[in-house]
């Protein structure tokens, strides 16, 4: 795995978080006949909340990112996206067990949806999401909190 860093977005990276997005998104949005250059850029544009989302950077350079939305019933994972070159490297796995880590301790469920056909539910899968609902583009996914089992002396 690569030395890699995470630290708090800030409005100066919308633009680079947008455009890892279509580059990510592509090939799945273009096999379900989703894709649009402009839209899935924008998407981006319009949900971005700094105060929710880290960028992954590694050498210095941006490489994911990924956000981490409280609502009332859970958290919501979004906008998580890792350079192509890098996915399956374990850095997306480290970043997710941190973040699940921080969701188990606060009791907080977390909740996400992933693209029909994406491989990046079976990650999902891996880390005790379940099927909630789905429809012809979206599975929508839910954890429930991971507690420590205590321990007898």
């Amino acid at each position: 795995m690569a030395d890699w860093e995470i630290r708090p977005a800030s409005m100066a990276d919308v633009e680079a978080v947008a455009e890892l997005r279509a580059v990510v998104l592509r090939a799945d949005l273009e096999r379900l006949g989703r894709y649009d250059e402009q839209r899935v850029r924008q998407r981006l544009r319009d949900g971005f909340v700094p105060a929710y989302t880290w960028v992954v950077e590694v050498g210095g350079v941006l490489a994911g990112c990924v956000a981490l939305r409280p609502a009332a019933d859970a958290h919501w994972l979004e906008h998580f996206y890792l350079a192509p070159h890098l996915q399956g490297s374990g850095i997306g796995t480290a970043v997710l067990r941190t973040l699940l880590q921080r969701c188990d301790r606060a009791g907080s469920p977390v909740r996400l949806n992933v693209l029909q056909g994406s491989p990046a539910r079976r990650l999902y899968e891996r880390h005790g999401f379940t099927l909630d609902t789905e429809d012809a583009v979206d599975v929508f996914m839910r954890r429930a909190p991971v507690t420590e089992p205590a321990m007898s002396m």
